[in-house]
């Protein structure tokens, strides 16, 4: 299966190539570790804290930066991908449309740092969730939704290379 994976980077990266590889190695495992069969596309910004902010206050009204941002193109069910994928593939592309996801590389720094890990494991984290949310899962409530979020995240990582937790 050959997913297309659109990346956009804002600013001079140096760490472009470093960083590419493993957003498309995340995308594409969490595909195959939700049972995804159907090549599909996903478009990915990474961008600073100015970038994500200026989106979150767009499509959400929170003015400030956060870490992760997604726009799921279908409403699926977490866990359950359709057995029929045929209403939700683009015809002109033969792709699943999936959605979009921007992350803020200066967040995952930050963050990385905090957490006393690589940059790499939480860019790929982010990417994880990211896609499980373009995937139906959700973390509205503190209880079993982000139970189920978090399990797949961690069990999804632990299959990457350099992604285990320290």
């Amino acid at each position: 299966m050959k997913n297309k994976i659109n990346l956009v980077f804002e600013g001079n990266l140096l760490q472009k190539l470093i960083i590419s590889a493993n957003i498309r190695t995340c995308i594409n495992e969490t595909l195959k570790a939700e049972g995804i069969t159907v090549p599909c596309e996903i478009n990915v910004l990474v961008t600073d804290d100015n970038g994500i902010q200026v989106i979150n206050k767009t499509s959400r009204s929170i003015d400030k930066p956060t870490d992760v941002l997604s726009f799921p193109m279908f409403n699926l069910t977490a866990g359950a991908p359709p057995k029929d994928w045929t209403e939700y593939m683009d015809p002109g592309t033969g792709l699943c449309p999936l959605g979009d996801m921007c992350i803020s590389l200066e967040r995952a720094v930050a963050q990385a740092k905090e957490f006393g890990h690589s940059t790499k494991r939480e860019v790929g984290y982010l990417t994880i969730h990211s896609m499980l949310h373009l995937l139906g899962y959700d973390h509205l409530d503190e209880g079993e939704q982000k139970r189920q979020m978090r399990s797949r995240e961690e069990a999804i990582a632990a299959q990457i290379p350099g992604m285990q937790r320290n």
